[in-house]
């Protein structure tokens, strides 16, 4: 593909292009016309994502450089080049965050009566209910580590928060250093007796120090926080049992490096040249703020009954093949004999889809077998319960659960014990690869027959998640889906070693090369008069053989719109290269998480739904499905998704050949957006 003469620079930088996907994040903050804690809610969520951002990224080019590899990426940086650039571009986004905080969305919300004080705003009243409050609830947890010749530095835990402390005896008149952990479980913001009005955790124990270190003379203390690595490597080829191989690694990620320290700008220069000697982190790793620090806690003040000061409250709509008329149980197996189904989530209800699917499946004694994989779940899972009562009612339920999955290793590893547990057969994946497809197979025997049913998903079996992201569905009992399907988790769960299949696109066996096919088709079947069309909607699109791919398509003619959520390191409309490419950006209410493939294919029109981004994680390390829509109608509906996301004016950025980033502004009178219509649609068509 170079060969066609694009510039070395056709790629934008993976790294970079995320920070400006958590900038437009920010963006949503710095909306004034959104409800206020809807604005603290992005608040916490700009924090979060940076928080995995450096946990994982950051982390892993640390980890490059302290290997002497000096490999570019795609774009042609190093990985010293890649941190530096990070570090400049991300420091004027903490410095916005935390203004935006102090002195924007905080205030507001005192205005509107919800208040967070610190100590300085408290009156005394509201001080002595605190310290009470410290004696009986916080002292007992909390635990003070002195540093000295018989104490040696304590270990600081990922993304704890900590007060780091200097006491001086009054005999010795000698200052000593110690350090207080902020109690991870316990409320980060205080709630007072006045209704709606908190104080962060942290300036209540500061306030408290003389109880601590009674005897002692406190001199100061400063808030900081510690980011470490987090990105597991386990070696599940060499491993004999990768449960207890993944426990001793998760063990081990307490102790990785750190790749940040986040501390208030009040801190002096000598506690600060502490902390980074003793950690170690670097001063480009230094994340100086006004405080408090840790807005990702923000996420608490979402349990306030304000509902004037959040977005209108969304119920889900039951999908309409799905409901029943009163006191008539659904036949779910009679619908799909009928016709496939398309959910859409959140805008229709998880709980009265694909929860029912599998809980019916449970309790149906026609049922023989149910197979499902579980990428992530919710804490409480209605689905796993299902399960083990399948298990339980003697049907073969065979679980692939995926304990690699980043950040819920420990929450995978107990839901594979407990289903193990319940005599259902628990896979652990494939030596070398992530298991990310969304896969539900029942077995159901009828009359003289088994006939399969199945869900293919683009989004996790976690009914919470089902109410915040966005994502696609199918429900359908295809013959050939159904087979496909059957002989996937033959792979997953034994020595198939089948990679050809009718209707579903599988990763790592040839995805890529089938995408860029698909792609190659349109550039070589368009004419004048009927070019070729490509439209994708994705989360991430990264990968660099499709990008080329992408680019000739483009000078062969094809119209190509990209929506690309998060990281993109394609380039549109650049003379010579991507002229006929778009590129844009959904943020919302919603975490847009759907993945739909568009290709003309002569007026055919082929479109397919699934788990995978265009990613080297996805194409070539996970085991991911796409499956392709025969249905008309479901086509239909796929393509009304599209042309809305084509259509929003109010809450999609575009990216230029630049690669900056800019919002569209409707124009009056003509405002389009995405999630607002597709809730309206979801509620006519209830």
């Amino acid at each position: 593909m170079a060969s066609q003469g694009w510039p070395p620079d056709r790629f934008l930088n993976r790294e970079l292009s995320w920070l400006d996907f958590n900038r437009r994040v920010l963006s949503l903050v710095e909306d004034r016309a959104a409800p206020l804690l809807e604005r603290a809610k992005f608040l916490a969520i700009f924090a979060v994502n940076l928080d995995e951002f450096y946990m994982v990224r950051v982390a892993g080019l640390k980890r490059q450089q302290e290997a002497g590899l000096a490999a570019p990426s795609a774009d042609g940086r190093t990985p010293k080049q890649q941190l530096a650039e990070i570090s400049t571009k991300v420091m004027p986004m903490v410095e916005r965050h935390a203004e935006l905080a102090a002195r924007d969305v905080l205030p507001s919300l005192g205005d509107a009566g919800i208040r967070i004080l610190r100590w300085n705003e408290l009156d005394d009243v509201q001080r002595k209910e605190l310290d009470e409050f410290f004696i009986e609830h916080i002292f007992p947890v909390v635990t003070p580590l002195a540093v000295d010749p018989g104490h040696p530095f304590p270990y600081i835990s990922n993304l704890s928060l900590n007060l780091a402390v200097l006491v001086r005896n009054p005999i010795e008149g000698q200052a000593h250093f110690a350090r207080v952990k902020v109690p991870p479980l316990l409320a980060r913001f205080v709630p007072l007796s006045e209704e709606s009005c908190f104080t962060p955790l942290e300036d209540v124990i500061a306030s408290n120090l003389n109880h601590l270190f009674p005897g002692m003379e406190i001199v100061e203390h400063h808030a900081f926080r510690v980011t470490r690595n987090a990105d597991l490597e386990v070696d599940d080829d060499g491993a004999e049992d990768l449960l207890e191989a993944l426990e001793t690694e998760l063990t081990r990620r307490r102790f990785a490096p750190a790749v940040r320290l986040e501390i208030e700008s009040s801190m002096p220069k000598h506690i600060l040249e502490l902390l980074m000697s003793e950690l170690p982190v670097e001063e480009a790793d230094v994340h100086s703020v006004a405080g408090p620090l840790d807005l990702s806690a923000l996420w608490q003040l979402q349990d306030l009954d304000r509902p004037d000061l959040k977005d209108p409250p969304h119920q889900p709509a039951t999908h309409p093949a799905l409901v029943s008329p009163e006191e008539i149980p659904l036949d779910i197996y009679a619908v799909l004999r009928k016709e496939d189904v398309l959910l859409h989530h959140p805008y229709q209800s998880f709980t009265t889809s694909v929860q029912r699917f599998i809980e019916a499946a449970a309790d149906d004694p026609q049922v023989l077998a149910i197979k499902q994989t579980l990428y992530r779940t919710s804490g409480e899972s209605p689905i796993v319960e299902a399960l083990i009562e399948a298990a339980r009612a003697g049907k073969q339920v065979v679980v692939l659960v995926e304990i690699k999955a980043r950040f819920d290793e420990q929450a995978n590893i107990n839901w594979a014990r407990t289903l193990e547990r319940a005599g259902c057969h628990v896979v652990y994946g494939l030596v070398g690869l992530k298991t990310h497809c969304k896969l539900c197979l029942v077995v159901r025997q009828e009359g003289e027959r088994l006939r399969r049913y199945v869900h293919v998903g683009t989004g996790n079996y976690n009914p919470k998640t089902a109410r915040l992201y966005e994502d696609l569905g199918l429900l359908t009992s295809d013959e050939d889906i159904g087979s496909d399907v059957s002989h996937l988790f033959n792979y997953l769960t034994g020595y198939s070693r089948k990679t050809k299949y009718e209707s579903l696109i599988v990763a790592p066996h040839g995805m890529r090369e089938r995408i860029i096919e698909l792609i190659e088709r349109e550039a070589s079947s368009g004419t004048s008069d009927h070019p070729g069309r490509i439209v994708m909607k994705l989360n991430n699109l990264v990968d660099e053989r499709i990008i080329d791919s992408l680019y000739a398509a483009s000078q062969a003619g094809a119209s190509i719109d990209l929506i690309v959520r998060g990281v993109c390191g394609l380039r549109p409309g650049v003379q010579g290269m991507s002229e006929s490419i778009s590129v844009r950006s959904i943020l919302g209410r919603f975490l847009e998480h759907s993945r739909i493939l568009y290709f003309r294919n002569r007026g055919e029109e082929d479109l397919y739904v699934g788990s995978a981004d265009m990613m080297h994680r996805n194409l070539d390390r996970r085991v991911e499905a796409i499956v392709q829509v025969n249905s008309q109608t479901i086509k239909a509906q796929l393509k009304e998704v599209l042309d809305l996301a084509l259509r929003d004016n109010s809450s999609a950025w575009c990216l230029s050949p630049d690669g900056e980033w800019s919002r569209l502004v409707a124009p009056e009178g003509d405002r389009v957006e995405l999630q607002k219509e597709l809730m309206r649609l979801a509620g006519a068509h209830a």
